[in-house]
């Protein structure tokens, strides 16, 4: 079957939404690291309404930081892709032309720093995941014995990391008079832009104290918050898809109506004019407080329960009373850590996330949600808990959430059937635990591992507690019977 591409849009159905602007005629003033599903079905999507405003200069260069292999979807289709808008009733195709050319860094370095340099690059956004930033994930602080970061930190001829990338091509523009360009993360780390401006000048540092300078003084790096479920794309989809239009994507992406992208007031050039979805303001933490402890804190605590019982779809764990009300509990304990903004109604928040979670045309996997908790836990779970216990609070619902993570690092589910921990500390937490032969020794293994739980986290006796009697019941009895027990 032809793939899609400039020449099949015009073939395409007549209910299928198509760019409305002259593609050629586009320049491109986003550069995007990381493009995955979530931009593709996010930011790309916000821009393609600028672009579908008549505002031609926000067209993006993507870049791989790894792999060939959305380069090798996308090109082969003009960059063109379909985002499948699906509610539980009904579908929306729209065809996003917004991605002009995507570059995998290992392979052509210099093209990724020629995108960057470009005087049309206004803004720069990244969805490198937690552990892309290469920053310790319980100190914040560039993580310097990584060998990435200890390749860029002795030159940054070929860079190898996203910091490293932003201060070789800010080194450029310095070097060329031009204006920095704005650098935006819209990845689920709590303070992303503080956290992406400490990365960037402590390598700016090391290289040239006078860049560093000049990129704290005229630079921008926004705090944000970002929100939209993007399932990951199977090849039943593409096949379902490839029927309704009459040409293949093997680019499409799949996601929710539900679209929330809060910016931090604080560019150092050009902006588009933000339409519907975006809220540009003063203060996001507190929006990135309520997310990352709601949706993202129950969303661990729904995959590695989930997960562990077997259930392969965020919608089918919310089938069981008992998964909803856990739910409903650990919101009710990170509710009370929470101070948000007038504008943010939190029992109608609560009451839309689990009708996204109940949404079953997504296909959320848990599995898929399950990477990389070593990452996500410090700010989804754990510093709820330190602020509960620092108020004498109970910790009951987040420490089970807590516990199957731990449970989860086994390698096997209740059914006996084995998976892969998907986590890049996945080999020094193995380590921890081979030696630990009851729940309270694989607690202690856990709680001793600083790059994950804070020292005054792990020195918490009550909480420890806790933890160990949920992990024994979830090694001895299982998920759904933990569950069960909770509600019970």
């Amino acid at each position: 079957m032809m793939r899609l591409s400039s020449d099949s849009l015009a073939s395409l159905p007549v209910d299928v939404e198509r760019p409305t602007y002259d593609r050629a005629a586009v320049r491109a003033g986003v550069v995007h690291l990381g493009i995955g599903a979530f931009h593709r079905a996010h930011q790309a999507a916000i821009f393609e309404d600028a672009l579908n405003a008549g505002d031609l200069r926000w067209g993006i260069i993507a870049a791989s930081l790894r792999s060939p292999g959305v380069r090798d979807q996308m090109m082969p289709q003009d960059g063109l892709y379909t985002m499948l808008v699906r509610d539980g009733r009904a579908d929306l195709a729209q065809v996003i032309g917004a991605v002009r050319q995507v570059i995998v860094a290992p392979e052509d370095p210099r093209a990724l720093l020629a995108a960057l340099v470009s005087p049309d690059t206004h803004i720069v956004t990244l969805t490198v995941t937690e552990k892309g930033y290469k920053l310790d994930p319980a100190t914040g602080s560039l993580m310097e014995d990584d060998p990435q970061v200890a390749a860029d930190l002795l030159s940054l001829h070929a860079p190898q990391t996203a910091p490293g990338y932003l201060v070789a091509a800010l080194a450029l523009r310095k070097e060329a008079g031009l204006a920095p360009f704005t650098a935006i993360s819209c990845d689920n780390l709590p303070h992303n832009g503080q956290r992406l401006r400490g990365a960037v000048l402590a390598l700016a540092q090391r290289h040239d104290p006078a860049l560093a300078e000049w990129i704290e003084a005229e630079g921008a790096f926004p705090e944000t918050m970002v929100d939209r479920i993007v399932p990951a794309t199977t090849a039943d989809d593409i096949a379902a898809l490839a029927e309704r239009l009459g040409v293949e994507d093997q680019a499409m992406v799949k996601t929710e109506p539900f679209l929330q992208w809060v910016i931090q007031d604080w560019f150092c050039g050009p902006r588009p004019a933000f339409g519907a979805g975006v809220q540009v303001t003063a203060a996001v933490a507190p929006w990135e407080e309520a997310k990352l402890r709601l949706l993202n804190g129950a969303h661990s605590g729904i995959a590695y329960l989930g997960g562990l019982a077997g259930i392969e779809y965020v919608h089918d764990v919310l089938a069981l009373p008992e998964a909803r009300f856990f739910v409903e509990a650990l919101w009710d304990e990170a509710e009370t850590t929470l101070t948000p903004p007038p504008e943010l109604d939190v029992a109608a928040y609560r009451r839309a996330l689990m009708a996204r979670f109940d949404n079953p045309t997504l296909r959320h996997r848990t599995r898929q949600i399950a990477m990389d908790g070593s990452q996500k836990l410090p700010q989804r779970l754990l510093a709820t808990i330190a602020h509960r216990l620092e108020a004498g609070q109970g910790v009951d619902a987040l420490s089970l959430a807590v516990a199957a993570w731990i449970r989860w690092q086994a390698g096997v589910d209740d059914q006996g059937s084995r998976h892969e921990v998907d986590d890049p500390l996945a080999h020094p937490i193995a380590e921890a635990l081979s030696g630990a032969h009851d729940s309270g020794a694989r607690v202690d293994a856990i709680l001793g591992l600083g790059a994950i739980v804070p020292s005054t986290l792990a020195q918490h006796d009550v909480w420890r507690e806790t933890l160990t009697q949920w992990l024994s019941v979830l090694e001895t009895h299982g998920a759904r019977a933990a569950l069960a027990r909770f509600a019970g």
